[in-house]
Formats: C-alpha cells, structure tokens, sequence
C-alpha cells in the first residue's frame, strides 16, 4: 500500500484511495459485491465489476434501503445513524488500518444491529480509528435488510443479508492483507440482529475458514425462525403489496414501497404449535432456518472458532423505558410476556419472581424479555460451543455488560446497546451524552471504556479476553462494570428455566 497522504490500496478489483488522519488510514465505501437492484435484489450477491481507474474511498457510501427507526424517547441517532441514504451500490465494506502496520495485524470484522431492518456502517458507533490505533484493521459493512435481506420468499434464496456477510467475509480474506491486515487472522463480530447473524455465520458451512474467531454480543443462538413462522411474514408483506408471494412479483415493486410495508409487519403473532416466537414481536424478520444456530454449534459447526460472547444486565429496558411501557406494566403484562416466549409461562414467572423479590412488574417484564430475545439464545450457544471445546483448538469466554446509565432519570440501566460506545472506545461522542441519551448525563469512569476495548481486542489478537474459559459445569462469566468481577454459572435459576 502507498502509505502516503494521499493513501492508495490495490484491491482484487481495482485500486482504491483513502485519507490519512493522525496516523489512521480509512477507506469507505469499498464494493464487496455488485448492487442488488432489480431482481438482483432477490439473489444470492454477485461480484462486483473490476475498475481500472483509482475509486475514490473517502466519503461514506449509500445504504441499504431502511425507513428511520425510533425507541421512544431515547437518541438513538447514534446507533442507528441518519437512516436511508440512497443509492443501488451500497454492499460495501469500509476499513480502519494503522499508517504504519510492520507485521501483518489481526482482523476485525463488524456486523451492525437494527433489528434487521436498520443499520449501516455510516452510523457514528461504528468509527474504527480506536482498533486501527492499537493495531488492529477493522472491517465494517452494509448488508441488505428487512425485506431485501431477510422476507423468505419462494424461488428467491434465504437469508439474503447473511449471505451478504459471508461474501463481505471472502472479500476479507482476498483483499485485507493490501491494508495491512492477515487473512488467517480474522475476528467476526457483531450485536444484535447482527449478533444473531454472527451466529448464523458461524453454523453456515459456506463460511468455514474465513475467520479464526467470533464475538456475538447480545445476540441469539435460537434467533432463527421456522420456515412456517416466515411464511406467515411473507404472506402478511404479500399481501400489504397486493401481489402474489413470489419472487419475481417481489422484484417488480420499488424499495420505497418494500420500506413503507416493512415498517408495518411488526406485531404479526408467530407462536405456532411447536414453536414459541424467538424475537417476542420485535421484529419480523431474522434468519431463516431449519435448524437453529446453537443446535447447529452442538453439532460441531464452528468447533474451531474461539468465542466471546455475551449479553448486557438489563437488555429488556430499552424496548420498554423509552416508551413508558415499563412504569405502566402491569402482572397480565408479564404473564403475556411469558405466554408468547415460554411454554410453561407460570413457571417461568414464578421462577423470575423468585430469582428478584424486590422486582416490580417493570423489572420483571423487563428481565423476561431480555432473556427471551438475548439471554436464552446467548447461553444455548455459549453451552452448545463449549461442548467441543475439550477436544477442539478452541475455547469460549462468556461476559455479562453491567455499567448502568443514567439516561430517562436514571431508569435505562445496562440495556441493549449499551456496551457499543465501550467496545469502539467512543465514550466521548457528544450524541451520547445527556439525560435522553445512551450514555445519560453524568458518564462511565474514565478507564471503562479503555479497559473494554482493549479486551475486545486482546481476545481478536490472541484468542483469550483475560478471563477463565466457559464450560459446561463452571460458566466462568465476567461481569464487566465499574468494578470487574468473575462469577461461576451467574443467574443459574432464570437459565436453567430456559434450558
């Protein structure tokens, strides 16, 4: 690479130029496939044409077609970004290196959250100058969401956006060393609706090889839906439209319209006789699969691939607090709740009650939902790698995000999103501070964040975050807060509930 002020990179298909700035070079807005428009929209990503002429790499690039995205009263700008900004080449990748690499550095490859709906590597949390300035190269993409992405539609491929990932992933291991970068040392990590697909990835064959590690942060194992669950989103998109439920009828409709019914699928009731809805009508997409990640996992897919995983304390408030839901639950919410995610609901909340006696209905509801999205799915597909650890070149670490923010007078807590600005070392950001952001008004002790990121990238460099390993009988878990504290087999009687 020409390590200039005027940085050039040669990729597979052409050469690209980024800038210099205090000794980080970034590139934006780098194609790892060709734009899915037209009936493209519905088929497996295709590669990219090549260019001769040097491209531009240093401004933010389209991405993919989302409707804006609110929780309440809570900003989350930050997270999400400024929504939609149009254009048909947005599977892009954008990568962070150091000015001045020496040996070939490890790899970081992030998948953003939204609910697989929203989302892109334009949103401010997802600035890699913090990895590149120790000494790691990081990867952020854009992948096709809501019904581009994930809508199971008959004669069109599943799980399009996963798809998308892994073919981010090979343009990985081809072109990552022209940045400094080694292909054989790849960590792919991600939150969320991007956690869950971390996951999928990890249990999808196609991807076997193109990393060495993997970081799924409240993310779910059992996140997948059935194929009858799918069809029943598909049949109510379909429908919206006024069209039959095909591909090529899908692929006559603009994104513009495909954007306005997506926003309204949320709340469709996907509990089936043998299924209970994995995402509690949060969303109505996610991956698509027969079978689910963490049984794939137990199976011994992804046995060879380090694992770093966890969720944060208090998951459930952000979908709850913003929105006033959580002073206004009451017990018939809570046993809703359960009904919709548990097939013994009673006891499920008995056991709930039990584990938090002082807990109101808000607590509870909260603590519920926060296992049925993350927790559960998290701890499956923790248990389910570990098995194969012992006799693997493997291991898994579990970590549990505690710090509690101050934001809506103090009640948002350790929720989803949460551990993000810590992982990225961007705790500083204005957009996250005060008393209706992310962070709230006061902040987190200084060395927090440092201390999170340099574990993040400790384990993508070496494999170990500093901690025991998890297995089947201890669960070493890391609660990571003001205070550092390692617990064995914490919150034993909601898990075992879920078991």
């Amino acid at each position: 690479m020409n390590r200039r002020t005027d940085p050039i990179a040669d990729t597979a298909q052409g050469p690209v130029r980024g800038r210099c700035q205090d000794g980080v070079l970034s590139f934006l807005n780098i194609p790892y496939a060709a734009p899915p428009t037209g009936a493209g929209r519905f088929e497996a990503p295709r590669p990219h044409d090549s260019w001769h002429e040097v491209r531009d790499a240093t401004v933010p690039g389209p991405n993919a077609p989302q409707s804006e995205r609110r929780l309440g009263g809570v900003d989350m700008s930050p997270y999400f970004g400024a929504g939609w900004s149009r254009g048909e080449d947005f599977l892009t990748v954008s990568v962070w290196t150091p000015e001045d690499t020496g040996a070939a550095l490890p790899v970081m490859v992030f998948v953003h959250g939204g609910g697989f709906v929203a989302g892109s590597t334009r949103s401010a949390l997802y600035d890699g100058t913090g990895f590149a300035r120790d000494g790691v190269v990081l990867v952020t993409l854009n992948y096709r969401l809501g019904i581009g992405g994930f809508l199971d539609i008959p004669g069109a491929p599943a799980n399009r956006g996963l798809l998308d990932v892994v073919a981010a992933l090979r343009w990985v291991r081809e072109n990552v060393a022209a940045f400094g970068g080694d292909p054989n040392n790849v960590t792919v990590f991600g939150q969320s609706a991007g956690a869950t697909v971390v996951g999928g990835v990890l249990a999808t064959p196609e991807a076997t090889g193109l990393f060495r590690r993997a970081i799924v942060q409240s993310g779910s194992g059992l996140g997948a839906f059935t194929a009858e669950q799918a069809a029943r989103v598909t049949e109510a998109a379909a429908g919206a439209l006024g069209i039959e439920p095909r591909a090529d009828a899908f692929a006559e409709i603009p994104d513009e319209r495909l954007v306005q019914v997506a926003s309204r699928l949320t709340g469709i009731d996907l509990r089936t006789e043998t299924h209970f809805d994995p995402l509690a009508g949060i969303s109505p997409f996610s991956l698509v699969l027969d079978t689910q990640p963490a049984q794939a996992v137990a199976m011994g897919r992804g046995a060879d691939v380090d694992l770093l995983i966890g969720t944060n304390s208090e998951e459930g408030n952000l979908y709850l607090v913003p929105t006033g839901e959580y002073a206004r639950s009451t017990a018939a919410d809570v046993d809703a709740l359960a009904a919709r995610s548990h097939p013994d609901p009673s006891k499920l909340v008995e056991v709930y009650r039990a584990a938090r006696p002082d807990a109101d209905f808000g607590a509870l509801r909260s603590a519920v939902l926060g296992d049925a999205l993350f927790g559960a799915g998290s701890w499956a597909l923790a248990t389910a790698h570990a098995t194969h650890t012992g006799h693997a070149k493997s291991a898994t670490f579990c970590y549990e995000f505690a710090w509690r923010s101050e934001a809506l007078d103090g009640q948002l807590g350790a929720t989803h999103t949460t551990e993000l600005p810590f992982v990225f070392d961007l705790t500083h950001l204005p957009s996250l501070h005060g008393p209706d952001a992310l962070l709230g008004p006061g902040g987190p002790p200084g060395d927090l964040a440092t201390r999170v990121h340099e574990t993040w990238v400790r384990f993508a460099r070496t494999g170990d975050p500093g901690w025991d390993a998890y297995d089947t009988e201890r669960r070493a878990t890391m609660r990571i807060g003001t205070e550092w504290n390692q617990l064995d087999d914490p919150r034993t009687q909601e898990r075992q509930a879920w078991s």
